[in-house]
């Protein structure tokens, strides 16, 4: 299936040739108004699969037609950023609806009548109850990232947009990975979608190394920094905890590390600010959530970093998918002790995963010869032992605690130990010079 003429010199000037198997298997039934469950790996092109063919049927000026729904308010952005373009050779008009935006600002562009609205769930759900977005005229609701989507507290949400919207609204729902929900649509939505699932066909994504460094918790923060100096390196960082991407975050600031947070928490201006910096090479280290990382494509990512392991196989999945898109090598390094990474290589068994060592600044996954200098003590091939002599982090946050705790006014003094000793022996012994 070709793209469509109007879309044709924006394709190409994009560096697109062909389309990718996704693209070219749900062209059609888009085009013919089918529901579908679309499958296909990370970085394969979903937003265009789902997109060109469903901007083709929108008639300009005639309201909303066209709804998606993405996880994050990152996502959300940035797939509005990638059909702008070919919305715009169309004369379509594309607003985005995210929960952090201010809402007199959005209320204000959606009196522009948006033919397309790319939303989350939360924000778009208050504007449909207070009648302010009406989904009167919706002819597609797509649904991206759909096995998160489709979690709590996002499965209500989107029964609850669904619902609001006319019964012959056509429905699609893409993922990387599947949901318990897809076998029961027709329970949940009154649909029967199509599935087309091309994960076993697609090649399109390159070669990804997937390395385990071995080390104790309080290490882990010191291998962070490690990494972040071995040249060319850059990596989205997942935390499964927002506290744990923050205690993190608390600690790099006190090191030579060049690095933003994407929090939840944040507000819209400094999220984009994070994400700009790191697409820009300003930072070497983005630290993410899942949902806050669900999604996001950053061209030619060298790495992405697993600070703690995920605990579900499609966790892992969509976070190696970060790197390796469109053809591009990619590496994925997950930190942990040894009962991590037995539990990794039971969880994700399909990648390989390799124990990863340091050497000459370099991630290799064969052990480094025995050191022959016999004035070392013990040369050992433990990851752990290989970071640079340094403040462990678990003694830095230490520090930084005991440092917020003292009183500011009072200069902190600590005396050696020996003299300490000393002092007790002394106690009683000195008389009063007259």
């Amino acid at each position: 299936m070709t793209i469509a003429t109007p879309f044709q010199k924006r394709w190409q000037a994009d560096g697109f040739t062909e389309q990718t198997p996704i693209q070219a298997a749900v062209y059609q039934p888009l085009k013919t108004d089918e529901d579908v469950i679309g499958l296909a790996p990370t970085g394969s092109g979903k937003t265009l699969a789902f997109g060109l063919p469903l901007l083709e049927k929108i008639v300009p000026g005639d309201g909303l037609q066209l709804l998606i729904l993405a996880p994050s308010q990152e996502l959300a952005i940035q797939t509005r950023d990638v059909l702008t373009p070919y919305a715009q050779d169309i004369h379509v008009n594309v607003q985005g609806i995210i929960g952090s935006a201010n809402v007199k600002r959005q209320l204000t562009r959606l009196k522009e009548k948006p033919e397309v609205i790319v939303a989350t769930a939360g924000r778009l759900l208050e504007l449909i109850q207070s009648h302010k977005l009406k989904l009167a005229g919706l002819q597609t609701l797509v649904v991206d990232e759909a096995d998160e989507m489709l979690r709590d507290p996002g499965f209500a949400q989107v029964r609850e947009i669904a619902a609001a919207a006319p019964a012959e609204t056509q429905l699609a729902f893409f993922s990387a990975t599947p949901s318990p929900y897809f076998k029961e649509m027709s329970k949940w939505f009154g649909k029967t979608p199509k599935l087309i699932d091309v994960r076993a066909i697609d090649k399109t994504q390159g070669t990804v190394r997937h390395l385990f460094l071995q080390t104790d918790r309080a290490h882990q923060i010191d291998w962070l920094r490690t990494l972040a100096h071995t040249d060319g390196f850059k990596a989205l960082v997942f935390f499964n905890q927002n506290a744990s991407l923050e205690r993190a975050a608390g600690i790099l600031r006190h090191q030579a590390v060049r690095f933003a947070v994407l929090s939840r928490e944040g507000r819209q201006t400094s999220r984009q600010k994070a994400l700009t910096d790191f697409r820009h090479g300003r930072v070497t280290l983005l630290l993410v959530t899942d949902m806050a990382g669900r999604g996001l494509d950053i061209p030619k990512l060298p790495a992405v970093v697993n600070f703690d392991p995920p605990k579900r196989a499609e966790v892992y999945i969509h976070r190696a998918g970060r790197t390796g898109r469109m053809g591009e090598s990619g590496m994925v390094v997950t930190l942990g002790d040894d009962h991590d990474r037995r539990d990794l290589a039971k969880l994700v068994p399909q990648y390989g995963i390799h124990r990863a060592y340091m050497v000459d600044g370099k991630l290799v996954d064969t052990p480094p010869a025995p050191s022959t200098d016999t004035s070392k003590d013990n040369a050992t091939t433990d990851s752990a032992a290989q970071v640079p002599k340094q403040k462990s982090a678990q003694k830095m946050l230490k520090k930084e605690q005991s440092a917020k705790a003292a009183d500011p006014g009072e200069k902190p003094h600590r005396k050696h130990k020996k003299n300490r000793v000393r002092d007790r022996r002394n106690k009683g012994k000195h008389k009063k010079q007259p």
